[in-house]
This record gives structure tokens, C-alpha cells and sequence, in this order.
């Protein structure tokens, strides 16, 4: 009888959890009984490290004859339901219909989204850069700020969030603001809850935020938090008011609330604690990966962050381990050492540092080169050919420099 692998989710860790699968498969010659299907609104990935960008051409690109290539079946839908104990999906496909779906083994790869507290007016008047839709939206609304009246709010825009997402995004808008509004005095502000703009980054590496965020024109609020929006502008938790029609929501991600359907331990983020195989412990054949786990990258106490650096691999570890345990192979501990950390700092240039320490080895236009190289050609999808994917599937390939 066929079994078969299902996965949820079509993002980087997604898509390469289903060419680990087909690539172990293929290995052990079983290729007549496991099936993979692959579960997700659209065969897209969506390249969310670049949604900040002011161009948004090819950031959903098609998987279609990627997944097809290597034999991979697609169900365009959303996973509602997790029966663990009956290893039983229930699905809603974009037509409207209700399906169940059995699996032998499930992968859990749906991510995660931008954390929205309920701070009042931050659902009607906030934006963000967590999907393509959202930044699309918010492209939009900058273009359309042209044709309003000049004032200091239309002139504003505050990015609400000091991480790596509001710092590329914050850095972007200088240029973006003056594109549109011409040679029009602009106010870009960045609100950081850190005692100090870019402290999670380390001294170094912050040192060299700030630098970045001076020359840019971009204000610096740290140790202060967004409390309230309205139509023109936000409350800051000290009291003060700055007057902007864009503000950019950027503080924090949560894992996708599937995982709350499936038993074992969480972090604060949502993420489930898997093993070194990535297994949810507490859910039979169930693998978590990409944004929905949380797992030592090293053996020095040092976890996965949700990024597509991450993902990719933990995709390939947790396809193939899912592969493989259905056709005898030895299963593969996840393990991912290097660590490196490239921050796209608008035209001033960017930032390289390796380590979890963040050391700074590369910054302005070597660092910029870096940072396009990553964001134009390693995080996209393959090729559609079946050899080439095949020789950059293994559990243990690795892409950073």
C-alpha cells in the first residue's frame, strides 16, 4: 500500500522539505510508494526578507514546475485541522471545499506572521511588510501621498520596531519619501523598545546601525514603545505625539497558530520545541520546521531564529527525515553552526557580521554586495531540474558563505 507525506506550507522551509522528501525517495527507489503532497493557498514562495524593498517585481515567484519536476503533488488549500491520533488532515481548498487527508508523516511548515497587539488603532491605520499584500498595500499608500496636502503627518513615516525587519525597512524610506514627494522636507523616525537602536545586535554591529541611521536622516526613539494610532499619527509610550500618516508595524513575528493543534512544549513565540530530527516529541509522525519550531542550532545553547537562513535548512532536514524513516534510511540530525547575520541598510550600504556574537566583518557597499547576492539568488526557488535540485536537497547542504 503507498504512503504518503504531506506538508503544509510553501515558504522556504516548505519547499525545500518537499525536495528533501522526493530526494530520499528517490534514493531508496520508492518512488511507486510514497507519495508527497504539498498543501498551500498558492504554489508560490513569498519572499518576505525583501518586502521592504520599493520594487515588488518577482517577490512571489511560482513553484509550479519546480514541484512538478520532482514529482510532487499540490493541493491549493489551507490545512484547518490536525488529528494526530487518526494522522488525519482536514483541508479547505481555494475552491470552498472540505476535504480529509491522511498522512503517514506530516510536516508542519506554515511559518509564522507579523504579531499585531491590540493596540488601539493599530489594525485600521498600521502597516507592515509581512506579505507581499501587506506591501503592496503600503507601496500604494506612499505613491498616494503625492497627490495629498504637504503637512507634517503626510511628510512622516515611523516604523514601529528595531529588529532586523525595521531596520531595512526604516533605512529604505528616506529615498522612497523623496522618489515621491520630491525635494519636500520628510521626517522618518524609528521606534526601538531597546535602551539603545540596534543593542540586539550587539555593541559593534549596533555601532554601526547608528552610523548608518545619522547619515540616512533617520530619528532614532529608543526605549520607547508605540501605545496608539489614529489617521495622523501615534502616541509613544512616554506621552509624545508625532504627527504621520505612515506608520509601520515591524515589532515581533508568531509562529502560525497551527501549532497550537499539535501537543508538546512552546516557546513565547509559538514554536514548538522539536528534537534533533525535528519531530514534534509529543505528536506521533509529526515534524515541525522552518518558523513553527524551535531547536538548537549548535551544542553552545544557540537556537534557530525565524529566518529564511533557517529555514531552508531546517526544510531539508525535516523532509528527509520524514522520507526516511518510510524507506530505512539513517535519519539526520539537524545542525547548523554558522550563523551570520546581513542587514540591508538602505543606500548607505549594509551590514555582514558572523557569530552569534555579531562580529562586524563587512559593512557599506562589500556588505551591499553580499546582501544582493543573498537576496537575488540563494533564497530564491531552484531551477526546475531534477538532477540540479537533487544535488542541493541533501539535509546537510549548506548556503551561507
Amino acid at each position: 500500500m503507498s504512503k504518503r507525506i504531506i506538508i503544509a506550507g510553501s515558504g522556504f522551509a516548505g519547499l525545500w522539505a518537499a525536495l528533501a522528501a522526493q530526494r530520499a525517495i528517490h534514493l531508496a527507489s520508492q518512488q511507486q510508494n510514497i507519495e508527497v503532497v504539498m498543501v498551500s493557498p498558492s504554489p508560490n514562495v513569498d519572499i518576505r526578507p525583501r518586502l521592504y524593498e520599493a520594487v515588488l517585481e518577482n517577490m512571489y515567484p511560482d513553484i509550479s514546475e519546480v514541484l512538478s519536476v520532482v514529482d510532487v503533488k499540490y493541493v491549493a488549500g489551507w490545512v484547518n485541522e490536525i488529528d494526530a491520533a487518526a494522522q488525519n488532515l482536514v483541508i479547505t481548498t481555494t475552491q470552498g471545499d472540505k476535504q480529509t487527508l491522511s498522512y503517514d508523516r506530516f510536516i508542519l511548515a506554515t511559518g509564522s506572521t507579523t504579531f499585531m497587539p491590540p493596540i488601539p488603532g493599530l489594525t485600521e491605520y498600521g502597516f507592515s511588510v509581512s506579505t507581499l499584500e501587506d506591501a503592496e498595500k503600503l507601496d500604494q499608500h506612499l505613491k498616494n501621498l503625492a497627490h495629498k496636502p504637504a503637512n507634517a503627518a503626510r511628510n512622516t513615516v515611523v516604523v514601529a520596531g528595531g529588529g532586523l525587519t525595521g531596520l531595512e525597512t526604516v533605512t529604505e524610506m528616506p529615498e522612497r519619501l523623496h522618489s515621491i514627494l520630491g525635494e519636500t522636507d520628510i521626517r522618518v523616525v524609528l521606534v526601538d523598545s531597546s535602551a539603545e537602536i540596534g543593542a540586539a545586535l550587539g555593541d559593534e554591529a549596533a555601532a554601526v546601525i547608528r552610523e548608518a541611521l545619522d547619515e540616512l536622516g533617520v530619528e532614532g526613539k529608543a526605549g520607547l514603545r508605540v501605545t496608539a494610532l489614529d489617521a495622523s499619527g501615534v502616541t509613544l509610550s512616554n506621552g509624545e505625539r508625532i504627527e504621520a500618516e505612515t506608520v509601520i508595524w515591524t515589532a515581533g513575528m508568531r509562529a502560525n497558530s497551527l501549532t497550537s493543534q499539535i501537543a508538546g512544549e512552546k516557546d513565547n513565540l509559538g514554536r514548538i520545541l522539536g528534537d534533533a530530527y525535528l519531530h514534534a516529541p509529543e505528536a506521533k509522525n509529526i515534524f515541525v520546521t522552518g518558523d513553527t519550531v524551535k531547536v538548537p542550532t549548535d551544542d553552545l545553547g544557540n537556537f534557530n531564529v525565524m529566518s529564511c537562513q533557517h529555514a531552508m535548512s531546517l526544510g531539508r532536514v525535516a523532509g528527509y527525515n520524514a522520507a526516511a524513516e518510510l524507506v530505512d534510511l539513517p535519519l539526520h540530525a539537524y545542525s547548523q553552526p554558522k550563523y551570520v547575520t546581513c542587514v540591508d541598510l538602505g543606500p548607505w550600504g549594509a551590514l555582514y557580521t558572523e557569530g552569534w556574537d555579531r562580529k562586524v566583518q563587512f559593512v557599506r557597499h562589500e556588505a551591499k554586495k553580499i546582501k544582493q547576492e543573498i537576496n537575488t539568488v540563494w533564497i530564491y526557488p531552484p531551477v526546475a531540474d531534477r538532477e540540479a535540485i537533487f544535488a542541493i536537497a541533501n539535509p546537510d547542504f549548506v548556503i551561507v558563505p
